[in-house]
């Protein structure tokens, strides 16, 4: 595909996340994501025949951001319990965001999973890759033995903060929930 070609792809994976995070995936038209990038049908179906075609390099394109979100953290904090916050804190730097809209990778998940959508179990390895890599740092704290049970816990917390942070719009709960959570990983110390 030439290079125009690829730019035009991008750009509708673009517009089509962005969509998919503000209305929804199910809300969300073909003619909608063909309006937002300004292409007719006919050029639109040369780059896409289906919407979940879109979706599928959507949740790609998620992915590849995350991991390299996640090796950038990796390369700037200098401890796992640095980076730990940091993934909690993600949370106040998209604040705006969530509440308007939610977690961009739960929601999706949510919403996949309720219509039994093939694609479910791809989007949720976006979330799979947050497990993982907070699993990993749990270990280079010295917690392996309870490693994925505390990704996991704070996958929930953070989860949990967005889902509510969307619903009542409190920015001074999200910041509260933040700060209690680093009070959370600064007790949690090295294991008994």
């Amino acid at each position: 595909m030439a290079k125009a070609g690829q730019d035009t792809r991008q750009h509708i994976v673009a517009a089509a996340d962005r969509l998919f995070y503000e209305r929804g995936y199910e809300a969300t038209s073909f003619a909608d994501i063909a309006g937002a990038v300004g292409l007719s049908r006919g050029n639109f179906y040369y780059h896409f025949r289906a919407k979940d075609e879109i979706l599928v390099a959507v949740i790609a394109e998620r992915h590849r951001a995350r991991e390299t979100m996640l090796a950038a953290w990796e390369a700037e904090e200098p401890t796992p319990a640095a980076r730990i916050a940091r993934f909690f804190r993600i949370l106040i730097d998209n604040q705006a965001k969530i509440m308007a809209h939610g977690c961009h990778v739960g929601t999706l998940c949510v919403e996949l999973a309720k219509l039994k959508h093939p694609a479910q179990g791809e989007a949720a390895a976006v979330l799979a890759l947050f497990r993982d890599w907070l699993a990993r740092q749990f270990v280079a704290l010295g917690r392996e033995a309870e490693a994925d049970a505390l990704a996991l816990h704070v996958l929930m917390r953070s989860q949990g903060v967005a889902t509510l942070a969307a619903t009542f719009r409190d920015e001074a709960f999200v910041r509260r929930e933040v700060a209690d959570f680093d009070g959370w990983l600064s007790a949690l110390g090295p294991p008994a």
